[in-house]
């Protein structure tokens, strides 16, 4: 049986308008005002919201073994509260071990996704190079829709690959119809900060920030896009934090570079002042990589959202239990690296942003949805309310009131970021494939509803 949503105004990137719409067999079948409908449609009154495209996170991290642990939301946990935020697919990572093959690493990610409540897909970490890598990537990419790789300029020893590795890693990945990613922070400058910092005796918290501040970030961005740009090779920067990763950016663009930006609600929202306690489960709490910055770079990247400079608004949601934090309690370079807010993202977006006039609900569907689905190849399919898109669908209510806690999140961690923060507009029905999925409160995913997203190659130029 289809559903019907009545009343509602259908917000797209590109424009806002009344109509109502019928979705049947997980795809959206009808879109406009009097639509004829099948005896027996479930039809559902959202007289006075907005309906709009599911959001598309497009960075997590969902069981991710990390630093002796493993990040406590599994594909389940993880993808049903996304769903209770408004999202309806996820990107997530397959991080295979240094050195080894990377296809049975894609397996295992598969294995584990198999309980995803909503729709999932995967980028793929390059933590080696070599010829048997290449082909691996070239097969991967034409046989599993894999059509990103992700390449660390940081994590000396473990995930960071030299320069010496990124340019042909760069190269290929424009040869096969793939795109690279980078994490950009400079892991030879991390590491001599560290040490230099433990030997001073700074092992709490605030050592994170202190030892990658903001320009540790930007030089490796504009490096990463200079190496990029030798094998005329588009590149994605994930979780930006900072102002001078912005600028590098906003230079490479200026120069007609193909590069696209990405940051994090946390970057918008909370400051490094958050280390300025003895309490270390606070603090060990915000722990992530790129580190929380001073507060003017908040407003550097709001501006570089309005501008498009930065496109896509993900999480990098990867949390970690304060019992796991602990495990850095006398050295900060032991914390594991990560926090949850796949379910929040949306909330504090439009709390922050709409509802401040810093963008409109159009914008916000773009740097939620649409951006990401066109930028990873999966447009219109998703990021769109039309017919014949996938019915993945979220019903925001811009009036309704909720207060973000620990308490009462569906993330499996015992700690939220935004604890206490009152937003206004938030999700009131989430749907995936044509399924309500989360209703006013409820959550009602089903382990192994979602499906494996394939994504098409690029086509460079």
């Amino acid at each position: 049986m289809g559903i019907c949503l009545k009343g509602g105004t259908i917000v797209n990137a590109d424009r806002s308008f009344r109509a109502d719409i019928y979705c049947e067999d997980g795809v959206i079948k009808a879109v406009g005002e009097n639509i004829d409908i099948p005896v027996g449609t479930e039809i559902i009154d959202v007289s006075g919201t907005y309906v709009m495209p599911g959001g598309l996170d497009p960075h997590t991290h969902m069981e991710l073994p990390s630093m002796g642990t493993v990040s406590s939301d599994d594909f389940f946990t993880g993808t049903s509260a996304a769903a209770a935020g408004g999202t309806t697919m996820i990107i997530d990572y397959v991080v295979p071990d240094k050195k080894d093959p990377i296809t049975p690493a894609y397996k295992t990610w598969r294995e584990r996704a198999e309980k995803s409540a909503v729709d999932y897909s995967f980028h793929m970490n390059i933590t080696s190079w070599s010829d048997k890598i290449a082909k691996e990537m070239e097969q991967i990419t034409n046989e599993e829709g894999i059509n990103t790789y992700k390449f660390f300029l940081s994590a000396k020893g473990a995930l960071m690959l030299p320069d010496e590795s990124l340019i042909p890693a760069f190269e290929h990945c424009r040869k096969i119809g793939a795109m690279p990613e980078v994490h950009a922070e400079n892991g030879d400058v991390i590491e001599f900060m560290q040490k230099k910092l433990l030997a001073e005796g700074i092992t709490a918290p605030i050592g994170h920030p202190l030892s990658r501040p903001s320009r540790v970030e930007g030089e490796a961005t504009s490096r990463a896009i200079m190496l990029a740009s030798m094998v005329d090779c588009p590149i994605y920067v994930v979780h930006i934090s900072c102002k001078e990763a912005v600028q590098a950016v906003r230079c490479a663009q200026a120069a007609g570079l193909k590069v696209f930006g990405e940051t994090c609600p946390s970057y918008l929202v909370i400051d490094d002042t958050v280390f300025d306690t003895d309490d270390f489960t606070f603090a060990a709490a915000h722990v992530f990589s790129p580190p929380l910055r001073p507060k003017d770079h908040q407003e550097v990247i709001w501006n570089a959202l309005h501008s498009k400079t930065l496109s896509v608004v993900a999480t990098d949601h990867c949390p970690f239990k304060n019992e796991q934090k602990k495990a850095g309690l006398n050295d900060f370079t032991k914390i594991p690296n990560g926090i949850g807010t796949v379910e929040n993202r949306m909330d504090i977006l439009w709390h922050y942003g709409v509802n401040a006039e810093r963008f409109t609900p159009n914008e916000f569907v773009a740097m939620t949805s649409a951006n990401a689905a066109q930028i990873f190849n999966i447009y219109p399919k998703k990021g769109c309310i039309a017919v014949g898109a996938d019915a993945d669908i979220v019903v925001w209510d811009p009036k309704k009131e909720k207060t973000i806690s620990a308490k009462t999140h569906h993330m499996n961690v015992d700690f939220n970021v935004f604890e206490g923060t009152t937003v206004k507009g938030c999700a009131v029905y989430t749907i995936s494939h044509g399924k309500v999925v989360y209703k006013d409160g409820q959550l009602q995913t089903e382990k192994g509803a979602g499906r494996y997203v394939k994504r098409p190659k690029y086509n460079h130029q």
